[in-house]
């Protein structure tokens, strides 16, 4: 099997849509016919924007916690306040940037943009990624008779690394991880700790796809990836691990949890 990647182009919209119809009218107007064992991905902006997850900062009255966040961060207060409504916890930042962590997504940010969103608002995080995905899984499954793995992606930047990868904010239809503990390598060692991230791995391979900027193409159909399909709800537990075990946090001795 040789895997293949299928840009899905879309057309800008300016208010709430149906998520399902719309990735449908996509994938007929690119004369993609999904098939059983594929994986559509979806740009997590584009689900927001679907359920109308955007803010108008102009809306936005900042509490004293976010002016006291945006003096020590140098950001916009009324980008505080928006940060620390979606933010579970806050670990530390730089000018501009807070790392915090939401629903087990650890990001700048909360993960707000302003990238593709109208002047003056921003958009957040889907509500219930976990839940969309499983619905666009099932309703592929009752109108077209196929089963699919769906991944809601998002582009992230890596420790010291240039440039942003996919990573898969939620997933349904597919084995999110692949656990090769108790395996041997080439050299006959166990594997003690290897775990293949198979719903970022494809994220990120239909990202190289979707791209950053003004492409308009939301979503990417992979055939033949070869990811173990399931019928099960996937956790939002199951792709991330607690801070305290992540080796990026535990190995930056300075960064501690702030009190906002």
């Amino acid at each position: 099997m040789v895997l293949s990647v299928f840009p899905i182009p879309s057309t800008l919209k300016t208010c709430r849509f149906d998520l399902f119809q719309s990735l449908g009218s996509d994938l007929a107007r690119s004369g993609l016919v999904p098939k059983t064992g594929d994986v559509v991905v979806v740009s997590s902006k584009y689900v927001s924007n679907a359920q109308g997850r955007t803010v108008d900062l102009h809306g936005v009255q900042p509490s004293a916690k976010a002016g006291e966040m945006a003096s020590r961060f140098k950001m916009s207060p009324t980008i505080a306040e928006v940060v620390l409504r979606e933010s579970d916890a806050i670990f530390g930042g730089i000018p501009g940037f807070v790392i915090t962590s939401s629903d087990y997504i650890m990001a700048p940010n909360a993960g707000i943009d302003k990238s593709n969103a109208k002047k003056g608002t921003v958009i957040l995080y889907p509500s219930d990624p976990y839940e969309v995905a499983e619905q666009i899984r099932r309703k592929f499954l009752l109108s077209c008779h196929v089963r699919l793995g769906i991944i809601i992606a998002d582009s992230r930047l890596m420790p010291a690394r240039a440039g942003t990868v996919g990573v898969a904010i939620a997933c349904a239809g597919i084995e999110p991880v692949s656990d090769l503990r108790g395996n041997n390598d080439l050299y006959g060692n166990p594997l003690k700790v290897t775990m293949q991230a198979v719903a970022d791995d494809l994220a990120s391979i239909a990202n190289l796809k979707m791209g950053e900027g003004a492409e308009a193409v939301p979503a990417a159909l992979i055939r033949d990836s070869g990811a173990k399909l399931t019928h099960r709800r996937i956790s939002e537990r199951e792709m991330a691990i607690p801070h305290d075990q992540c080796v990026y946090v535990r190995g930056l001795g300075t960064m501690r949890r702030i009190g906002f």
